[in-house]
This record gives structure tokens, C-alpha cells and sequence, in this order.
């Protein structure tokens, strides 16, 4: 790389710090409410200058920080009225535009579309730990948004600012081990989202060089904090079951390079303030291209996922009196409410002949108000390109693997060379592509409603 480069970025930076200093230590004063952010923002937008608008960004952000939760509505309330497009601006523009199809005026319409606020957002984002800053500040919106409709264009706003300083090209992928710095290690114990990490030790199992592995997504901007990171267990075959892969004294294989299979069993997103914003489909992609070139003897690439919601819309929707099942199958599915069900051989199996069906059509057919799968995990997985492989019964038999999902688990299947074409097929046509397992399942499924009748 040109070594000038690099000399005059890291003198920019210095030259950064230099003004932080010189300028972000003035007095402050003990109390700020929304209308000193207000006016703060308003000065950096008719600021001129870069070292001029550092400062005042920085201002602002700390400003910001020291509201109360009403005065950080206020703000998002102003910046929904008084920093949003000109309507007028806009009108002429356009009345331009339509007389000369120019793209000279094209840019202008273009330019006065654009809300006030995304240049406020790009100009905040000029001071020294911003962008994380300005992450932390969409966690707060999406908390206060809620039951504000006014609000929903901002959030619009936040989405495409970041979409574009988050972009893949920016990411940097890291493997986590035991000696990565402890300040990450602690934030992967705090930030895991899918099977709580029970302290040091439990987190040393899960990445020890044996038959684990972990990646995280980081921002250059954001240094030390994790934008995602997953979990990997090296196996020989396609793991069914988590208890497994959780404890601390099982080990499937006693050298990496005797897996054949990398499954994926936890993958948790970190910043409240990044919901929305993509990453999981170019992490698995990644990972996928690391662990193969490691481990060249890996043949399966899979996720051991839960079923989240499932036993709720299972108990909610085949109500005793839906009249939607056949009597057979709805008196097996009142046993659900027998909390020693699954330690019941007999009954567990009877269990298993009426949940598992009915979890395929769930996955298969079941569609939320945009025609996307009702399940969340499934939406992401199918969304990334994979393959709806297997559905396993008892796969999760702690209480909340048990409560959230009737004790299933899903495999869902990455092909890198199949990955586009599921892709398209899922988002075009709405098509999910399963294996003929959970094919057969899902008609079985149709069996268990009342004259073959599909809800």
C-alpha cells in the first residue's frame, strides 16, 4: 500500500485529535434540554469548514447524551418536523423538471427530496466515534418511535445512512479465540443471544481449537465492538440435537480435520441500533469460504437453529375447539400441557407424529402479512439462500427450548453453489427450497386437518 496514504491519514486523524482537544474541553453547563440540540444541529449544518464542523458535531453528540428520555423524543420530533424535505422546495423542482427532463434538474429534484436530516445525521457523524454514537442513538429511536408514526420516515432515514457506512466493503471478519482481547470476550458473553453463555469457562469451551470455532463481523469505526458474530461446532455428520454441543465435558471429534460437517448453532446480532442492516448472509457466506479452506475435509455447512414462537402459534392457532384438526390429532396435542410430556416415551412419540408435521407446514406455509415466512429465524436463513434440511424432534429439551419451540430444532442447509439460485427463488417466487424429508412432512401435515383442509 502507498506509504503516503497511510502518512496522511494517520496525520489526519492526529490532526483530529489535536482539535478534540483544543476545542472539546470548554465548560459545559450542568443541564441541556432538546432545544440546545436543536440549535446546536442547526449551527453544524450552516457551519463551513471541516475542523469547524468536527467541533460542532462533537458538541451536539454530547449535548445528546445528556438528555432525558422526554427530551430525546422532543428532538426526534423536531427532527421529524422542522428537518425533513421542503414541500415548496420540492413543487418547484419538480414543476422545473417536468418542463426540461434535463438531468441537470433531475440532480436538483434529487438533491431538495432528500431530508434535512440525513446531512444533519452524515455532518454528526464527522466527530471522533460518531458512527458508533450515532448507533447507539437509533437504539434509543427505536424505543422511543414506538406508537409514533411521524417518527417511521426517520427511521427510514437511519436505515439508508447505514446501509451504505456498514457496507460489506467496510466489515472486517475476525476469528474469536481465547487469545483474543478480553474486552471482545466479555462483549461475546454479554451480546449472545441464542444459548446464554454461563461464564469464562463455558466460553473457553466454545472456542477451543479442537471442534469449535467463532467469527465476528467489526467496523473500523467502532473498533472493539461486534456488529455479529456466530458460533461454530466441528462434527462428524449433521448435528440434531444442542444439549450435545453445549456441554463441557462432549467432544464429537478429537482433531478438526476429522469433521465433516460445521454447524452453526448461534449467531446474535450485537447493536440494537444496526436492526435491520444485514450482515448475516455475508457472514455465513465468509465463514463458510474460512472454515473451507481450513478444513478442507468439511462437507456439510449447516445451522442448528430454533423454531422461536412456534409452540405459541402451535397452541394459539389448533385451539381444543378450533375444530381444525382431525379429534385424533387434537387429543395428542393436548398433552402438550403435561409438562413431563417428553420424559414420557410413549407419549413423546405420539407427540412427535402429530408436531413435527405441523412444524413443516408451518415453515412451508404459514406467510406474515408481506408473504414471508411467519417464523423469524426461518425468514433469515431462507433469506441468505439456504435450504429448509431437517426438523428435529427433541433437538433443544431445555425449559425455554421446550416453551419457544416445542423442543425442535431446524437444520437448515448452506450450498455455497446453490446459495444464489435458492436465493432468487425464495425472493422472486416466494418458493422455499426444502429437502424431500421435510417435503414428506409437511404432507403429513395436511393429514392431520379435518378433511384434508389447510387452514
Amino acid at each position: 500500500m502507498n506509504m503516503s496514504f497511510l502518512q496522511e491519514l494517520f496525520s489526519s486523524i492526529t490532526q483530529r485529535d489535536a482539535l478534540q482537544r483544543k476545542f472539546g474541553n470548554k465548560s459545559k453547563r450542568a443541564s441541556y434540554d432538546h432545544r440546545d440540540l436543536e440549535t446546536a444541529c442547526h449551527e453544524l449544518l450552516h457551519s463551513d469548514g471541516e475542523a469547524a464542523s468536527i467541533v460542532m458535531a462533537s458538541r451536539a453528540l454530547d449535548i445528546y447524551q445528556s438528555l432525558s428520555e422526554d427530551d430525546k423524543r422532543a428532538f426526534f420530533g423536531a427532527l421529524a418536523k422542522d428537518f425533513a424535505a421542503d414541500p415548496d422546495q420540492i413543487d418547484e423542482a419538480y414543476r422545473i423538471y417536468k418542463s426540461d427532463r434535463s438531468n441537470k434538474h433531475l440532480a436538483v429534484l434529487f438533491s431538495v427530496c432528500e431530508p434535512l436530516r440525513q446531512e444533519l445525521l452524515r455532518r454528526l457523524n464527522l466527530a471522533q466515534g460518531a458512527t458508533y454514537e450515532l448507533v447507539k442513538m437509533r437504539q434509543d429511536f427505536l424505543t422511543l418511535m414506538k406508537g409514533h408514526k411521524d417518527f417511521e420516515p426517520i427511521n427510514a432515514d437511519f436505515v439508508h445512512l447505514f446501509a451504505s457506512w456498514f457496507n460489506r466493503g467496510f466489515l472486517v471478519l475476525k476469528r474469536i479465540d481465547w487469545t483474543t482481547p478480553a474486552s471482545i470476550l466479555e462483549k461475546i458473553i454479554r451480546y449472545e443471544a441464542v444459548h446464554k453463555i454461563q461464564g469464562w469457562d463455558d466460553l473457553r469451551r466454545r472456542l477451543d481449537d479442537r471442534d469449535r470455532r467463532c467469527f465476528g463481523f467489526f467496523h473500523p469505526s467502532i473498533g472493539d465492538e461486534p456488529l455479529i458474530f456466530v458460533e461454530v461446532a466441528l462434527t462428524k455428520g449433521i448435528p440434531d440435537k444442542i444439549q450435545p454441543i453445549l456441554a463441557d465435558d462432549q467432544y464429537d471429534i478429537d482433531a478438526p480435520e476429522l469433521a465433516d460437517s460445521a454447524a452453526f448453532f448461534g449467531i446474535s446480532n450485537c447493536q440494537v441500533g444496526l436492526r435491520g442492516i444485514s450482515f448475516g448472509n455475508f457472514l455465513i457466506k465468509q465463514v463458510v469460504q474460512e472454515l473451507k479452506q481450513e478444513l478442507p475435509n468439511l462437507k456439510n455447512f449447516v445451522t442448528l437453529s430454533p423454531l422461536p414462537t412456534f409452540r405459541s402459534w402451535l397452541e394459539k392457532t389448533y385451539q381444543q375447539n378450533s375444530g381444525l384438526l382431525t379429534p385424533e390429532a387434537q387429543e395428542v396435542l393436548n398433552h402438550l400441557d403435561n409438562p413431563e410430556w417428553e420424559k414420557t416415551p410413549e407419549l413423546a412419540e405420539r407427540l412427535n407424529e402429530v408436531i413435527r408435521p405441523l412444524a413443516a407446514r408451518y415453515l412451508l406455509k404459514e406467510k406474515n402479512s408481506a408473504n414471508l415466512p411467519l417464523n423469524p429465524v426461518a425468514r433469515f436463513h431462507l433469506g441468505n439462500g439456504a435450504e429448509l434440511h431437517r426438523i428435529n424432534w427433541l433437538g433443544d429439551v431445555s425449559s425455554n427450548g421446550m416453551a419457544q419451540s416445542a423442543g425442535l430444532m431446524v437444520n437448515y442447509l448452506y450450498v455455497l453453489e446453490n446459495i444464489e439460485r435458492n436465493n432468487e427463488k425464495y425472493t422472486a417466487r416466494g418458493e422455499i427450497v426444502c429437502s424431500p424429508s421435510v417435503r414428506e412432512l409437511s404432507k403429513l401435515g395436511r393429514k392431520l386437518f379435518q378433511g384434508e383442509l389447510e387452514k
